[in-house]
């Protein structure tokens, strides 16, 4: 089939391969609704998660919804993140390659479901303006609001008229007016700050609700001036179409659920959080932009969506950290043709600061090239780690095997200055402290866990003996196995032909001849 054409037969195809639960007891979204898909993050393994749609949502003041609220559509796992781009999960990576080598420009239509529904003018508030959408709280017992997590912000720079696309998150804080997160190196506030010197606001449109490629487009770090569009369109293979806007100069999916245009003004800002961030910790308060409502469009009985964030594991993690992966791979071996194989960033860290790439080096200096590149194209990595085409760069065990016995570490690790570290608490105390951060932000700790030499084989019985060993346990009815790299023993280039003789005898039960010849040999003292 062609790519999904909105939301809705994105949710059919989740619904087709059993990644949906879909709840129709009463939930209550401000105490309820987030706690109960975290659990999830928290409880079971990754293959079992799935997306949300609740059918019956109420507030803490007893109001109830029509509309649904959808959560953790996008990515929940690899595989829930693998539909949505309509592929299996070790294609991934290629395909997100393959949409930014190949992107797909949109087209501009003259009308689409998402005008079906129009609130502007003196009409703007008839369903309440912003409080006619069930808007979650994420972190109930600190977050201070509920907050959009899932909005794709659309705007255009200034001076080009390029599109850009982010997801940043906007504190509900009147029905006419919400928050932004945006940092001073993300693309909208570049765009922010360019109006402020025009002495000009920034027009703006939030999307909530469209098909999976502009949500993964919107996350993802796509290069400053690349219209995220058509990256999306690269990915669905097809044309995203789009409509004009009714009262800012703003295009958006035709197709989308819900839209929110708007203004953010220059001349003021606004204190804006606590809010759950993905690092694990609260995002404390800061002064940012804010946006002003000046009309609210959506799709008849349109379905809110919404991502979930805050400590990792999370739908955050996996989104954010997939798509990173992506371009970093894509960076790595198409851009500057180096034997990467995989990039891994691990959940766990909430995918961004602990970074492992598996290489196929052909000489050192290649691994030094992966490791600066890393950090020179997203800088806000902490750890980065190159590892042998022998380790899972996925599996902490294997990645921590290679630190043990590949690193030396006054000759195989190096710091480097200059990092972004955005929502770290570790990079400066609370303002009360009246301690800053260090003039070049934060650093990152580059290793090389390669190895420098030949090594003698993996201590773990040869391929062959293993599988069939594997055999006679599935025979056996004995647990499921899920297997661990490495799961057999392999050279690593030091074995010489008379170790391999003597094992091969052992084999055989000729162990003996080993023993006589090693008399033979016996060393006097």
């Amino acid at each position: 089939m062609a790519y999904y054409k909105d939301l809705r037969e994105h949710v059919k195809a989740l619904e087709a391969n059993n990644k949906l639960v879909i709840m129709k007891r009463e939930i209550n979204k401000d105490t309820e609704l987030m706690p109960l898909v975290r659990w999830q993050f928290r409880g079971l393994p990754e293959e079992e998660r799935k997306a949300f749609l609740f059918e019956n949502v109420v507030d803490a003041k007893g109001k109830r919804y029509d509309i649904p609220v959808l959560v953790a559509s996008c990515a929940a796992s690899k595989q829930v993140y693998a539909i949505g781009m309509m592929c299996q999960p070790d294609e991934i990576m290629e395909k997100w390659s393959q949409a930014q080598l190949h992107p797909v420009e949109p087209r501009i239509v003259k009308d689409g479901p998402v005008h079906e529904e129009i609130h502007v003018g003196d009409n703007l508030l008839e369903h309440g303006g912003l409080d006619e959408f069930p808007v979650p709280i994420s972190t109930p017992g600190f977050d201070n609001a509920p907050y959009l997590s899932s909005p794709c912000w659309v705007t255009k720079d200034p001076e080009t008229g390029t599109r850009n696309i982010g997801v940043y998150r906007a504190m509900l804080k009147s029905q006419t007016r919400t928050g932004i997160e945006a940092e001073g190196y993300q693309h909208a506030r570049l765009q922010w700050e360019k109006c402020r010197e025009l002495g000009k606001p920034l027009e703006a449109a939030i999307v909530l609700g469209t098909s999976p490629a502009i949500a993964y487009v919107g996350v993802t770090k796509v290069p400053y001036g690349v219209d995220e569009y058509a990256v999306a369109g690269g990915i669905a293979g097809e044309p995203i179409e789009l409509v004009k806007c009714k009262t800012v100069d703003i295009e958006v999916p035709a197709t989308a659920e819900i839209v929110i245009e708007g203004e953010l003004p220059t001349d003021s800002m606004e204190r804006e959080a606590p809010f759950g961030e993905f690092p694990g910790y609260m995002g404390l308060e800061r002064i940012q932009p804010y946006f002003n409502v000046t009309c609210i469009t959506h799709r008849r009985n349109p379905i809110y969506h919404a991502f979930i964030s805050q400590f990792p594991p999370s739908e955050s993690s996996k989104i954010r950290g997939t798509g990173d992966e992506a371009r970093l791979y894509k960076f790595l071996r198409y851009d500057c043709g180096l034997p990467v194989l995989e990039v891994a960033l691990h959940e766990s860290c909430g995918a961004a600061p602990y970074c492992v790439i598996k290489m196929k080096k052909s000489y050192p200096a290649q691994v030094w090239q992966v490791l600066n590149g890393a950090v020179v194209l997203i800088p806000w990595r902490k750890v980065v780690i190159a590892v042998d085409e022998d380790i899972d760069p996925r599996d902490a065990d294997s990645v921590n095997w290679a630190l043990s016995y590949r690193v030396q570490p006054h000759r195989d690790v190096r710091i480097v200055q200059g990092m972004i570290a955005a929502l770290d608490p570790s990079i400066a105390a609370p303002p009360e402290e009246d301690e800053y951060p260090p003039p070049t932000g934060g650093s990152a700790m580059l290793i090389d866990a390669t190895m420098n030499w030949a090594y003698p084989p993996v201590s773990l019985p040869r391929r062959e003996f293993m599988e069939r060993a594997r055999q006679i346990w599935e025979e056996e009815g004995l647990p499921r196995l899920s297997a661990k790299v490495p799961w057999h023993g392999y050279s690593l280039g030091y074995w010489t032909e008379e170790n391999q003789e003597e094992a091969e005898l052992a084999l055989r039960g000729e162990h003996y001849q080993t023993g006589e010849k090693l008399a033979k040999q016996r060393v006097k003292l």
